[in-house]
């Protein structure tokens, strides 16, 4: 590209990039990434590293990316719903020539995706990089994911808070990551691991594992906000979303990918994938929320606002908020769950528009009520809900 000299000329080339490009569309999601590739398989992808992604935005630089693509050969099929594409040199400076019109901008004011350009093209000039170490990902289409580089954008955008929990399309993901042995953030191929077993051994040279997976932790990737808490780096895992004031504690604590929290949450259980938290609840320690395929016909849980669920409890129906689960109780779907009649008038009372006859009820048949308090009789056994008196207040000095 020619070196762009004003804005307006700028915004003419936006134009003619989307005028003159053959089925040209704005990207619902795009960015440049460092990709960690297989130490046996060296064209496999299997880590993508994104300094910045841009979800339903910036869509100028997207079509600069496209332009400085086509440059090199690369045509764009916009048919697809994603796309992955190598960058060099060549690409950058396209790009940078384009973007010249921004170029006194101070670099903390600079765009971010100028400042990506801009610090990639200095890093490759003072240290070089590996062919294929740098790639740029479209996606065009919320479908099932099937590159490692676009799960990764997908990850980010649900961690970073992009998107809402449970809104994008995560089909595809288990199969297009591959399962890797993690050691100090990097991931390395178990074939590579089993070919060289021996000369690593005898080298001392055989990396610390710290755990195997298809996911990398949320720490990896993510810089949480000043007042979110997490005291173990594997409690949570990338592509979860935790809202400013969470805490997550150590021991049976563990937040799961497209899982996570609304507002300030003590997390002290397990909030399995799909599920959502919200503000001022309390996951009490070993507490259990399912997941789609935990036992809940696959309808996903939400927890209501000041909501407890105690020690060591399992929650497998959507809670309102205001609600109570005692330590050790499991509410399920299909639990049998008393209401004597003078609590049904004032749960009724507490839920608008709600009209519930009857004494025993299925668990499912109390699903997203507010003001429950679950219950079991230490004699009977027998559990009940009653209207709950007591409002879950978080200590706001910790959150």
């Amino acid at each position: 590209m020619e070196i762009i000299q004003t804005t307006d000329a700028f915004k003419a080339l936006i134009e003619d990039i989307k005028s003159t490009t053959d089925g040209y569309r704005d990207p619902l999601a795009f960015g440049i990434c460092r990709v960690d590739l297989g130490q046996l398989n060296v064209d496999k992808t299997l880590q993508a590293t994104y300094p910045l992604i841009n979800w339903n935005e910036n869509f100028g630089s997207a079509a600069i990316f496209v332009r400085a693509l086509s440059e090199l050969g690369i045509n764009i099929d916009f048919t697809q719903s994603e796309v992955v594409c190598n960058i060099n040199l060549d690409f950058l400076k396209s790009c940078l020539a384009a973007f010249t019109p921004f170029s006194d901008e101070a670099y903390g004011d600079a765009h971010k995706n100028i400042q990506v350009i801009s610090s990639l093209y200095t890093q490759i000039i003072n240290s070089g990089s590996l062919e294929g170490e740098f790639k740029v990902t479209f996606i065009f289409d919320d479908a099932p994911l099937e590159s490692v580089e676009a799960s990764y954008l997908k990850l980010y955008a649900l961690s970073q808070a992009k998107v809402h929990l449970r809104e994008i399309n995560l089909n595809g993901a288990f199969g297009a990551l591959p399962n890797v042995a993690w050691s100090n953030g990097s991931p390395i191929e178990l074939d590579y691991l089993r070919e060289f077993e021996i000369e690593l051994k005898l080298a001392n040279e055989y990396p610390h594992i710290d755990f195997v997976d298809k996911f990398p932790r949320f720490l990896q990737h993510i810089i949480p906000q000043d007042n979110t808490r997490i005291l173990d780096t594997s409690k949570v895992r990338f592509g979860a979303q935790l809202a400013a004031g969470t805490t997550v504690m150590p021991g049976a604590s563990y937040v799961n990918f497209n899982a996570g929290t609304t507002g300030p949450v003590m997390v002290e259980g397990r909030i399995s994938s799909s599920a959502i938290v919200g503000a001022g609840s309390d996951v009490g320690g070993g507490a259990s929320i399912l997941g789609v395929l935990s036992g809940t016909d696959g309808n996903p849980i939400s927890i209501g606002k000041n909501t407890l669920l105690g020690a060591n409890s399992t929650c497998g129906i959507p809670l309102g908020d205001g609600c109570i689960i005692d330590a050790g109780i499991a509410i399920l779907e299909g639990t049998k769950v008393g209401i004597y009649p003078k609590e049904l008038v004032k749960i009724q009372e507490a839920n608008k528009n709600l009209t519930m006859e009857g004494e025993v009820f299925k668990g499912k048949s109390l699903a997203g009520l507010h003001g429950l308090h679950f219950r079991q009789n230490s004699q009977t056994g027998e559990v009940t809900a009653s209207r709950s008196t007591r409002e879950i207040v978080l200590n706001t000095d910790l959150h």
